[in-house]
């Protein structure tokens, strides 16, 4: 664990937490949450929001189908399950 986090009690984080995650998200500090001094979360910047990358959608274009996708491959009579 690194000592630049920034440490705060839970009952302040309660008090100003939409603050501490815009500072969070504009400042990319970590900030350590702890309940009686012992730490109980850590509020870390996400790392897909700077670069705007995400695996969504990644394969997009990737990928042809070439026929029907929802019939058998076979016929139904070529099926031993089915006799």
């Amino acid at each position: 664990m690194t000592d630049d986090i920034e440490t705060m009690s839970i009952s302040h984080f309660k008090a100003t937490c939409l603050a501490v995650l815009e500072n969070v998200r504009q400042t990319g500090q970590s900030v350590r949450v702890t309940r009686r001094g012992q730490p109980m979360a850590e509020i870390v910047p996400v790392a897909s929001a700077s670069t705007g990358a995400t695996w969504l959608g990644s394969l997009r274009g990737a990928v042809r189908v070439h026929g029907d996708i929802v019939s058998p491959v076979s016929p139904t009579d070529d099926w031993e399950a089915l006799r």
